[in-house]
């Protein structure tokens, strides 16, 4: 598209679209500013020890209870989602990153979160918001525009 300028391109969004933020930075350098917002799609098995695997992880129990009611396969799946896994995606991101994250999430535990904001080796800034959920976290949604206006 040649009326875009490719040096002014971000990616931003929350739990899912922040996983797939993150999933985009790390695999389109020409990104130059990412703001996920409590990224899902991070250290699954992490998720499975802390008996969290509710909410957006529920389908790591369909899985074992449709195909593997004696966990004789867990680790060849947890192995096989590691491929997806943007914990281990965000080493290659070279964007400037700002997250937020609620630590009272259960629907994306912030340990998990925290597993991908750890491996980012570019810029990054986290906003942390103590007393919040999965959830609106007020005042990001200005502050990732403002981030944003830095293209």
């Amino acid at each position: 598209m040649p009326e875009v300028d490719a040096t002014r391109v971000g990616a931003m969004g929350g739990s899912q679209g922040g996983g797939l933020t993150l999933a985009c930075a790390a695999l389109e350098p020409r990104i130059q500013r990412a703001a996920p917002v409590f990224p899902f799609l991070s250290d699954y098995q992490r998720v499975w020890e802390m008996d969290q695997a509710k909410d957006a992880y529920m389908e790591l129990h369909e899985w074992f209870r449709r195909f593997d009611p004696l966990h004789e396969r867990e680790e060849a799946l947890f192995t096989q989602l590691g491929y997806i896994d943007v914990q281990h995606l965000a080493p290659r991101i070279q964007a400037d990153v700002q997250m937020a994250v609620g630590l009272m999430d259960t629907v994306c535990p912030p340990s998990t979160q925290f597993a991908a904001y750890n491996k980012i080796t570019s810029p990054k800034d986290l906003r942390i918001y103590h007393d919040y959920r999965h959830e609106n976290l007020p005042g990001n949604s200005d502050a990732t525009f403002q981030f944003m206006m830095g293209l």
